[in-house]
């Protein structure tokens, strides 16, 4: 129970006080292990020099030794990340750690050994000498302590800068892979408003309207993931120009969980506009499609079912769209995704979207 409920405080926190918080965690989780690790080794080198070696005050007394580490860990990991020993600055870098560390080894170790003394240790044991002594042993020691936090800072400003870069590459993949949407569908558009300008120039104009003002959505500037809700209103006005080319109707159906989950923008459109060109433009009938959608289990699926054509294509295989769709999802998701496009399911063609369940914040 308690835990569930630092859980749920932990994560109704911003964003920037959850990452302080959980490297705090972190720093101290990591210090202790160490303080346990180095209880052993005390036990036996204070049993040999006093006899007297219980180990509760024993890993007290390593604990208060690291504490000024652990409140110096953060400054140390960001000396890391600022003077990184990377190819071009490896003289200059290490210069900088070797005289920091001259200085904040022989301090960090006093002041620990100084708050042992003061706390842990026996009043005869509180004189110069014995801190003395007790830092210079330690401080030693300290060394590799100090390399290792400052190689650690290191590794997570190159793992910081490995995921920066890996996520500017998504998402410019992201923006070509879309960049490709908007012509695809305007040059699709624009053929069925120019065959239907010889025979109904009234429909004609009223589809362009349409066009226009969809692209004017299309084009402008959003996040890369959108509510379903967002994205069907989207996919609504892909249908209605198309309602005005050919006889088409379209179900939705919707579960009421999920409507604010999130998926990449423009998704859908190119899953419907596939189910229009190459499913209900050629059928003398028109047709229909079904949207449907459900989220369950921490997945969100998304199914598209339309008519087939009156003639089978020679090529059921994936087009454009659905090489499209499938590219950015893996971008997006990586292997947590799952599309499955069944050409002819039961005399329908049938695309379905698996992913994982998220949701807008506050929601």
């Amino acid at each position: 129970m308690a835990a569930g409920m630092i859980a749920r405080w932990f994560h109704a926190l911003p964003p920037p006080w959850r990452r302080t918080l959980g490297m705090a965690f972190a720093i101290a989780g990591g210090w202790t292990l160490i303080a346990i690790a180095w209880t052993p080794p005390s036990i036996m080198v204070t049993s040999s020099l006093r006899g007297d070696a219980r180990w509760p005050n024993v890993l007290a007394d390593v604990y208060l030794l690291f504490v000024p580490w652990m409140l110096a860990t953060p400054a140390l990991f960001r000396l890391g990340r600022r003077f990184p020993v990377a190819e071009g600055a490896i003289g200059r870098s290490l210069a900088i750690h070797t005289a920091v560390g001259i200085v904040a080894v022989p301090l960090l170790t006093v002041l620990g050994i100084s708050l042992a003394t003061l706390l842990v240790l026996p009043k005869s044991a509180m004189s110069l000498a014995v801190v003395l002594n007790s830092a210079t042993i330690t401080g030693l020691y300290c060394i590799p302590t100090y390399i290792a936090v400052v190689g650690i800072g290191q590794a997570l400003a190159h793992l910081e800068r490995y995921r920066q870069r890996e996520h500017m590459l998504a998402q410019a993949q992201l923006r070509a892979l879309q960049a490709q949407i908007n012509p695809h569908f305007l040059f699709n558009a624009l053929n069925a408003v120019s065959a239907l300008g010889y025979k109904d120039p009234a429909r004609a104009d009223r589809a362009l309207t349409e066009l226009s003002a969809l692209l004017r959505l299309a084009l402008k500037d959003g996040p890369q993931e959108i509510a379903l809700r967002d994205e069907i209103a989207f996919v609504r006005n892909c249908i209605d120009i198309y309602a005005v080319l050919m006889p088409v109707a379209c179900t939705f159906d919707i579960d009421a969980e999920a409507w604010d989950a999130l998926l990449p923008r423009m998704i859908l459109q190119p899953l419907i506009e596939n189910a229009l060109v190459h499913g209900i433009a050629r059928r003398k009938a028109g047709g229909d499609i079904l949207l449907s959608a459900r989220a369950a289990d921490g997945r969100l699926t998304v199914s598209i079912e339309n008519d087939l054509p009156d003639t089978p294509p020679a090529s059921q295989g994936e087009g454009i769209g659905l090489a499209n769709v499938r590219e950015r999802l893996c971008v997006v998701y990586g292997a947590a995704q799952q599309m499955h496009f069944t050409p002819d399911a039961g005399g329908r063609a049938r695309v379905t979207l698996t992913l994982p369940l998220r949701r807008e914040a506050g929601t």
